[in-house]
């Protein structure tokens, strides 16, 4: 790439990820004492994912699914498949059990900014994300019940409501610095 390819690419970075490079990296290194900004914690991507069983047997709600995942993450959505077979549910090895996308780079700010400014400010009676949804390598996990907080959505159009599964997966080596990252991007975590 020459060097205004390199300009152009980065005067229009997301405003996420220029809060990042400017503010959260520099403040991240010097909290965890990194000499290395490679060393700080960041996002390295962002998995959505809506689990429909009923795929299995109705089309049309895998097809509803895929659609308005597709319009939230503006990325197309990989179908996922049963990896057992569940006599229970009526579902056989590799029927489509739902869909899921991963978001990377400049999508993956653009996404986060979206849900932290005005996806979750939409959830009726929110009270903030559990803090229980780190796990050990420094992700975060956290379950939307209603897909309907997005407004990119048409509401007019929906006959499945959705819940919908969003990891966010970073480099942070412990909880303390998943929770200090995720806490600068903003990401409204409940009270202790």
């Amino acid at each position: 790439m020459n060097q205004t390819a390199v300009a152009a690419s980065h005067h229009n970075a997301p405003r996420l990820l220029e809060r990042y490079r400017k503010e959260i990296a520099p403040a991240l290194a010097k909290q965890f004492h990194r000499k290395n900004m490679l060393a700080v914690a960041r996002l390295e991507k962002i998995v959505l994912n809506i689990g429909c069983g009923e795929a299995a047997h109705d089309a049309k709600a895998l097809e509803a699914a895929q659609r308005d995942l597709g319009l939230i993450s503006g990325q197309r959505p990989l179908i996922t498949r049963a990896k057992i077979a569940i006599s229970n549910f009526k579902i056989r090895l590799h029927d489509p059990v739902g869909c899921k996308v991963t978001l990377r780079r400049a999508r993956m700010y653009e996404f986060l900014d979206r849900l932290v400014s005005v996806a979750l400010p939409r959830i009726r009676d929110f009270r903030g994300l559990n803090l229980r949804g780190f796990d050990q390598g420094g992700n975060y996990n956290f379950g939307i019940k209603e897909h309907t907080i997005f407004p990119e959505v048409p509401i007019d159009q929906i006959q499945y409501p959705f819940g919908l599964d969003v990891t966010l997966v970073t480099s942070a080596a412990t909880r303390e610095e998943a929770f200090v990252l995720l806490k600068a991007f903003r990401l409204p975590f409940a009270a202790k």
